[in-house]
């Protein structure tokens, strides 16, 4: 069994990698149950097999995940292997290797074992399925929220999930509020014995394409994008693909919906800012303008900008793809 979960390791190590935020050697160390010795001949292993490791300004690992135009598919054998390795001990062959080197270019093999292969994953999973049958609160431990910019515990009466487990829909007690939290920020989950008390609060809301839940706004956006923005918008939030159709005539693509948050939207458009146009949507121009404000003045959140930044709609352009 050394063998199996050694690779077992190894493809947690690449899903905490490539999942925001990065991860700092203690976090890893930590979900992973390994020194910083045994996890630094990992980085060595995978850096061997052609993944890049980088670094934050804090320190901080991630793996880049824009791997586009790479048309790798698995063999049969492959993936008879790869069903039989979670069944019994990994043995010294080459085809262990070819999997591990193909698993971050291959979207759609990445989300079969993000559950699958990720042990991690799935046990927070099954503890959080524990919960809900049993109708029992739980502790979502060291929750890595991006809206807070913190890390904390959070006790939760579970829902539902989302569509294919990327999500928890939860009531959250300490806020009296129903929230989605991402299963990828979760570092552990425990049971607790304390019952539902707050059962006719629960709700399932209505998610956007970003998984963001329904408030008092909704916001109608639409945009232009290049192949790649295109491509890596599906990557990135699955529920977009319904929304997005390619312009053959005008040679690239437009996502048209609905948005009950412009916080993703405008992350996303600010990584790949020279690729997408925005053709609707003044609510997340004005956010953008306000952004870009902050950066170039170094002002707090605090203050709002008296005067909008340059217009990100006019600054951004689609190239056609050749």
């Amino acid at each position: 069994m050394h063998n199996q979960n050694k690779i077992l390791r190894v493809f947690q190590l690449i899903n905490l990698l490539k999942t925001e935020p990065a991860k700092s050697m203690r976090h890893i160390s930590e979900v992973l149950n390994s020194t910083e010795r045994t996890l630094y001949r990992y980085f060595n292993l995978l850096e061997e097999l052609g993944f890049q490791i980088h670094r934050d300004e804090l320190n901080r690992l991630y793996i880049r995940t824009d791997h586009i135009g790479n048309e790798v598919a698995f063999s049969r054998d492959e993936i008879i292997f790869l069903k039989k390795l979670l069944q019994s001990a990994g043995k010294n062959v080459k085809i262990k290797d070819s999997i591990l080197s193909k698993l971050l270019v291959h979207s759609d093999i990445q989300i079969g074992t993000r559950l699958a292969l990720n042990a991690h994953l799935g046990k927070i999973v099954d503890t959080i399925s524990q919960g809900i049958e049993t109708k029992r609160q739980v502790v979502l431990r060291k929750y890595h929220s991006f809206h807070s910019n913190s890390i904390s515990d959070r006790a939760v009466e579970p829902i539902a999930f989302t569509e294919n487990y990327q999500s928890l829909i939860g009531y959250e007690i300490a806020s009296k509020q129903n929230k989605i939290y991402n299963i990828d920020r979760i570092t552990s989950v425990e049971v607790t014995r304390h019952p539902f008390r707050n059962g006719k609060q629960h709700r399932v809301e209505e998610l956007d394409s970003f998984g963001f839940a329904r408030k008092d706004n909704e916001y109608l956006i639409e945009l232009h994008l290049s192949m790649r923005a295109a491509l890596l918008l599906k990557e990135e939030y699955p529920m977009t693909v319904e929304h997005i159709r390619l312009l053959e005539s005008q040679g690239f693509y437009s996502f048209k919906a609905k948005v009950f948050d412009v916080r993703p939207v405008a992350r996303f458009i600010l990584g790949l800012s020279q690729e997408i146009n925005i053709v609707q949507g003044k609510e997340l121009i004005d956010f953008l303008d306000y952004q870009l404000k902050h950066v170039f003045t170094k002002k707090t959140l605090e203050t709002r900008p008296t005067k909008p930044a340059v217009r990100i709609a006019k600054k951004l352009t689609v190239p056609r793809n050749k």
